[in-house]
């Protein structure tokens, strides 16, 4: 509702940490606003999307993206081929316990700077003085490059599955990689149109997909060692659980390849930022979107060791899983367990569970995009940060990322490990993405931060500290190529850092060589006291007179 009296939202009365405090500013509003929407205009934006996702809606959406089995099966082809059923299970149980670290720095974050821009946002507020613009950048690449792979790694799998699934129900069929391609295509249309609905829709077609992903993983976990058709139909806990089960299937040391195995671990657990993103799109979102973040990370954990678990007990010929004739290391599993009808249906549930990641990705990767064109930091800013009268959706971000994911996915027609280097590609951009507002929250902010509702108290510097130490000791680990020396090639070799540190340093030389000039950081589009014509009727805690004071420096 309109009023005739505008007054000042202060954000050091709200509990947020905004831009404005860079600026010394106040966002103005002239109409009564929720709480929801006060928040945001105090970080410097207008209310542009319905408020129409709970916390059970933002949670459905993140468990969605992580999409615990079909994300696992996604890259069984490293856990498992890297170290064995044992290696598998104690590399789930090291990182999926450390990455709780960075999603409780993380919800931190979130309560204190709940905008779609999140991470981004973050980094620009807490860098030192005259760094936020460089930070800021850095940032927002980095997480947009890993959500822009997530639509295709995760649709280029699913592709691979059901192709898999059809080879197995028709021998005579042997898949082709333009098959994959069109497949592949086929799937980020078809998301597409889902995704550019309503938010009410999408948070009810995201609820689904909760209840799929956990029906599948319940399923999984009882059928697998129940309909064994092996005998005994589960391996001893000697296998599972002590050194006699590390197979190291690498040539590099056992130590060093248990943690190349961690890729597994972080590409699955990489979607619980979701509701970070989605944050304007929920109410109560101080709260409930970091309590989204926790409860993603947290089940991931649980449900996903269970996942690990029943595979280690399973598994029978490693070798024939991760190598099998079907290019498809959870086919061949299930096939090797199961028989071949049961086994196939195992894995058509499968299939049904990843098609819903495939979803909730493009949801996530469609709202980053919105936020960073929204500040004008991405090629196209102008038409991606329209919003959609129709459905008050970013409609042209979701076609701007499905895009790219079809361009990213001709790197299939150069080698399967081109095009599988997309995993370690979104693991390693969205953890670069993750730690650094962290990183500066506790080594530059100072006082810069103001905990949100939901914080970790005393807790917050020893959390973080775990968190950046993870981050920062994993990453060069995920670089590495399985094989060293001579057997190293083209078509074995690792191309995360080409392909990743490339598109970085890309997006730093266009930031050196004009981004610097004009990109400062989050884009205030509210109405502030920098930019109020007449301060007449303004209402607001602390001196009108200060008040005027600050507008008329500005204005000077």
């Amino acid at each position: 509702m309109t009023t005739d009296q505008k007054y000042i939202v202060d954000e050091s009365t709200i509990g947020v940490t905004s831009i404005f405090s860079k600026t010394h500013d106040h966002a103005v509003l002239d109409h009564v606003a929720d709480a929801d929407e006060e928040v945001l205009v105090a970080l410097g934006y207008k209310q542009e999307f319905k408020r129409d996702f709970s916390i059970w809606s933002s949670f459905s959406v993140s468990f969605s993206v992580l999409g615990l089995l079909p994300s696992i099966a996604s890259t069984l082809s490293y856990n498992l081929a890297y170290s064995g059923p044992a290696g598998s299970v104690w590399s789930w149980v090291v990182a999926s316990v450390l990455i709780q670290f960075v999603a409780l720095s993380m919800a931190e974050l979130c309560s204190s700077m709940p905008t779609a821009g999140g991470l981004y946002y973050a980094s620009a507020c807490l860098a030192p003085d005259g760094w936020g613009p460089l930070a800021s950048w850095v940032t927002g690449w980095s997480n947009f490059v890993g959500q822009a792979t997530g639509p295709v790694s995760v649709n280029y799998a699913l592709s691979l599955m059901i192709l898999t699934a059809v080879e197995i129900a028709q021998p005579s069929y042997t898949a082709q990689t333009f098959h994959v391609y069109l497949l592949l295509l086929a799937l980020l249309i078809f998301e597409g149109f889902l995704t550019m609905n309503s938010t009410k829709f999408v948070g009810n077609l995201n609820k689904v997909g909760t209840l799929v992903n956990m029906a599948v993983i319940f399923i999984f976990v009882i059928w697998m060692p129940v309909g064994s058709i092996n005998a005994p139909k589960t391996n001893p806990n000697s296998e599972v659980w002590t050194s006699a089960g590390i197979i190291n299937g690498t040539e590099w040391p056992t130590g060093f390849a248990f943690m190349m195995g961690f890729l597994s671990v972080i590409w699955t657990m990489s979607g619980y930022d979701a509701p970070f993103h989605l944050s304007e799109e929920c109410s109560n979102a101080s709260v409930a979107s970091p309590r989204a973040i926790i409860m993603t990370a947290q089940l991931g954990l649980y449900l996903g060791f269970a996942c690990i678990l029943v595979i280690a007990y399973t598994v029978t010929n490693v070798q024939e899983v991760v190598a099998g004739q079907y290019g498809q290391p959870m086919g061949s599993l299930c096939l090797q367990v199961l028989g071949e009808k049961a086994g196939l249906a195992m894995f058509s549930l499968n299939i049904l569970a990843q098609f819903f990641v495939g979803q909730g990705c493009t949801v996530a990767s469609s709202r980053v995009a919105f936020a960073y064109s929204r500040d004008d930091a991405l090629p196209l800013s102008r038409w991606i940060k329209k919003v959609n009268p129709h459905t008050h959706t970013p409609v042209n971000a979701v076609w701007f990322v499905l895009s790219l994911g079809a361009i990213l996915g001709l790197l299939m027609f150069a080698s399967p490990v081109a095009i599988g280097a997309v995993f370690s590609i979104g693991a390693i951009a969205q953890y670069t993405a993750f730690i650094i507002p962290i990183a500066l929250k506790l080594f530059c902010a100072k006082d810069k931060f103001r905990p949100g509702p939901w914080n970790l108290g005393r807790w917050s510097t020893p959390i973080g500290i775990v968190a950046v130490s993870w981050v920062t000791l994993i990453i060069p680990v995920l670089c590495f190529p399985s094989v060293k020396g001579a057997n190293l090639n083209d078509l074995n070799m690792n191309y995360t850092c080409l392909i990743y540190y490339g598109v970085m340093s890309l997006s730093l030389l266009w930031y050196a060589v004009d981004a610097r000039h004009w990109f400062k950081g989050p884009k205030i589009n509210v109405d502030h006291l920098i930019h109020t014509t007449s301060l007449e009727g303004l209402e607001g805690k602390g001196s009108i007179e200060r008040q005027q004071e600050v507008f008329h420096e500005k204005k000077i």
